[in-house]
Parts: structure tokens; C-alpha cells; sequence
């Protein structure tokens, strides 16, 4: 069937030009997107021509062996794939659909355990039919697989080739065990108390502790303490009064709430880094579902602010 345009008033391309483009944008290729399509390499790149001469502007530069996007094909990218995901997991929502996929979430096992499990409930009885499969991770900067639906991680946000949205950035606290609060509210007391226990600290952020202590005038010891790789254990050793612990606040919720440790420090120690949910959009059709737990989580996120400081404390530098 020929290419038509649009009707007079009507200002969006005729849809299989974008998907041609979509499609050629996510191979690098007009030859793998015929493929996906089912078409000729000839007819993919003549519906991504006539899109380009439509919107009046280049969106690929065509190399000797593959496609690479323009300024402007990278930004007119994501708002399109945005669109289609948006449209599919409406089009599921509303008429059902035929072939049911489980939702696979990877994220660092302490966000997991900490901050998503608090949260996730309200997901599964929203979308009683998406089945939910949870990877864990440790490091953030494993590299992501085809299987992952929703990959969040730690960082500073920038992961080429992946789009991240920014779901939590929190400041690190200090909690103890709720016995050793008074000893750790005097200078004296917390000099007494390094003398027999450790400070217990996340891998990577060793330095929390003299950024909280250097203000008091304390110097804290040069061994390493007790240095856990999650915060999940970092939390656990401090509830069970092995020593005091720096940990992210957001991830520190649950503990806090049910009182198996406390705040033992006033303030806060800021992290530029945060958590962010990317999605593999980039590498293929998103799946309908993703879409719905992206937009969910970002909500989530959005509902349940970090409540912190408790007032009258001063953030450390």
C-alpha cells in the first residue's frame, strides 16, 4: 500500500514512518529493522526518507555500514518510543492481551529489601494479573541482560544508552542500637564507645564517619571498623549493637520505624549519588507492563518523600 499523508489539519506522521524509524533507530540498521518489520530495506528507508522530508529535518546519518542518529533524531527518539510504550500498555490495559510476559525488576539487593518492599504491595494489588520476577545485584555497575524489563541502580545517572529517571536521592544518618543512644549523645560518650566497638560502614563510603564526627571535634579511629558490602547488613549488625552505622537514610526506614535502631546523630551527610530506574527501551520494544511499574514507581516515589531532618539538626559538610 502507498504512503499517504496525514489528512489536512491532522500533524503527526502516518504511523508506519515512525515505526520504521523506531525501529531502524533501535538496530542501527535499515536492513535488521526490514527484517523486524517484515519489509524490504528498500521500503524502510524510504518511509524513514519520507519522514524525514515530512518533518523537515535529517535523522540519520548514513554511514558506510550503519545508522547514526542526528541531534535531532536523538531527540525526537525518546518522546517516540515514550509514546508507542504508553500506547501498548494502554492497548493491553483496555483489550487484554494475548501473550501474558512477567515483569523482570533487577535492583541492588538493599533497595530491594529496604526501600522497594515497603511499596511493592501496593503494585500487585493494582496489577493483580502482571507476575513480578525480582533480580538482585549487589555492585550497581553489573552490566545489564536482554531478560531485564526495569533495571534501578546507584549512580550518578548517567548510563550511555539507557534512559534514567530519578527515584531517590537521600542523605546518609547515623543509627546505633537503642541502648547505646545516650552514650553516643556526648562527645565523651562516643570516644568511650569507638574505644570498644566499631563504626560500621558501607563499602564506598568509608569516609561518612569522619564527615560526621570531624564537626564534633572527634577524629575517628584509622582502622576500618566493620565495612559491609549492603546496607542490609550494615543495619542488622547496628540493631544487634555490634556498633553504631552510617547508612542511607531511605534505606533506613524500616529499621528506623520499627525502633531496631535509632537516630544516634544529629544531621546529615549528603550523597550526590541516588538510586534511578533505566529502562532498556533503547535495546528493544518495551514491554506494556514496564511501562505501567516506570510510571507507578515514579509516582511512588513522588508520594513518599524522605522525611528528614528531624528539626533544629544542621547538615554536615
Amino acid at each position: 500500500m502507498p504512503d499517504t499523508l496525514p489528512p489536512t489539519g491532522y500533524h503527526l506522521p502516518p504511523l508506519p514512518w515512525l515505526r520504521a524509524f523506531e525501529a531502524a533507530a533501535r538496530h542501527s540498521s535499515f536492513t535488521a529493522a526490514a527484517e523486524e518489520l517484515n519489509l524490504t530495506q528498500a521500503a524502510v528507508s524510504h518511509q524513514v526518507r519520507s519522514l524525514e522530508k515530512h518533518l523537515g529535518v535529517t535523522l540519520f546519518e548514513r554511514l558506510p555500514r550503519s545508522l547514526r542518529l542526528t541531534e535531532m533524531g536523538a531527540a525526537y527518539l525518546p518522546p517516540l518510543r515514550r509514546s508507542f510504550g504508553e500506547l501498548a500498555a494502554a492497548t493491553a490495559g483496555l483489550f487484554g492481551s494475548s501473550s501474558k510476559r512477567t515483569l523482570t525488576i533487577r535492583a541492588p539487593v538493599s533497595f530491594l529489601g529496604l526501600w522497594l518492599a515497603r511499596r511493592i504491595g501496593s503494585f500487585i494489588a493494582t496489577y493483580p494479573d502482571i507476575s513480578i520476577r525480582l533480580v538482585s545485584v549487589v555492585w550497581s555497575h553489573t552490566e545489564p541482560d536482554e531478560a531485564t524489563d526495569i533495571d534501578i541502580r546507584f549512580g550518578d545517572g548517567i548510563w550511555p544508552g539507557y534512559t534514567a529517571y530519578m527515584l531517590v536521592q537521600s542523605p546518609a544518618i547515623a543509627v546505633c542500637h537503642p541502648d547505646l543512644a545516650a552514650e553516643m549523645a556526648t562527645r565523651e560518650g562516643i570516644e568511650a564507645l569507638m574505644k570498644r566497638m566499631p563504626l560500621i560502614h558501607v563499602t564506598g563510603y568509608e569516609n561518612l564517619w569522619h564527615r560526621f564526627l570531624k564537626p564534633m571535634g572527634i577524629n575517628p579511629p584509622n582502622n576500618e571498623g566493620l565495612n559491609s558490602d549492603t546496607s542490609i547488613a550494615a543495619l542488622e549488625y547496628a540493631a544487634e549493637g555490634v556498633g553504631p552505622a552510617a547508612v542511607l537514610a531511605c534505606l533506613a526506614e524500616s529499621a528506623l520505624a520499627s525502633g531496631k535502631v535509632v537516630r544516634c546523630l544529629p544531621g546529615t551527610a549528603s550523597i550526590e549519588q541516588g538510586h534511578y530506574l533505566l529502562t532498556t527501551e533503547g535495546r528493544r520494544r518495551p514491554n506494556p507492563d514496564a511501562v505501567k511499574f516506570r510510571q507507578w514507581l515514579l509516582d511512588e516515589a513522588a508520594r513518599n518523600p524522605l522525611s528528614l531532618p528531624p528539626e533544629g539538626a544542621t547538615e554536615l559538610v
